[in-house]
């Protein structure tokens, strides 16, 4: 799939130290062993750069919290971890991105409150506002906050790619899930060499 650089994004999710580096607050999940095992940082890294040199608008979704987790509720099982473990709180390391993939000056960041990096942000209102047709998909939290903005992608009118190699979770089992279950007839899916290769 060649990739018209004039109306394709990157999107990285969730890409924070509390996330899968170690002593993040989740490292004792898995999520470190399997973002290492999947050289995840590396080649979102390798992607970003390609895309900047392409001209393709990069954006950083985080997801923040307030102190205490204020205002995410608590029903489900995911919003209850990211406050009985005091998660990804605004202006503490754990919810600052990681090292290497910082947000370059040109590069925009979403803050989120949810899984999806569409669900009550402006990303739909600025990807629309750049003419963009096709989203690359890229981050952490392959079966949950990756394939949540993956799907309201798809629904929201977007090509959807996702990259298998650019996206970890907290094991292979959920990660296959993702990719080979849950993203069919979703997402185009992708190596990040493959990215790389088709954004010239």
């Amino acid at each position: 799939m060649k990739f018209d650089t004039n109306k394709t994004a990157l999107l990285i999710i969730d890409l924070q130290n509390d996330n899968l580096i170690k002593g993040g607050k989740f490292e004792n999940s898995g999520a470190v062993e399997h973002a290492k095992k999947q050289n995840v940082v590396e080649n979102i890294r390798a992607i970003a750069e390609k895309a900047r040199e392409a001209g393709i608008p990069v954006f950083h979704n985080h997801f923040v919290v307030e102190k205490d987790a204020k205002g995410i509720g608590n029903r489900a099982p995911i919003f209850r971890a990211i406050a009985e473990t005091g998660s990804i709180v605004r202006g503490t390391w754990g919810a600052a991105p990681v090292d290497g993939v910082e947000p370059k000056t040109e590069d925009f960041v979403i803050e989120k409150s949810r899984m999806s990096a569409f669900n009550g942000t402006q990303l739909d209102t600025l990807l629309r506002g750049l003419g963009i047709e096709t989203i690359i998909v890229t981050g952490v939290w392959t079966n949950m906050a990756v394939e949540h903005t993956c799907r309201d992608g798809a629904d929201f009118g977007y090509h959807v790619v996702i990259s298998t190699d650019g996206t970890s979770t907290i094991n292979d089992e959920w990660q296959e899930a993702a990719l080979n279950y849950a993203m069919n007839n979703i997402a185009i899916k992708m190596t990040s060499d493959e990215i790389i290769k088709n954004l010239n």
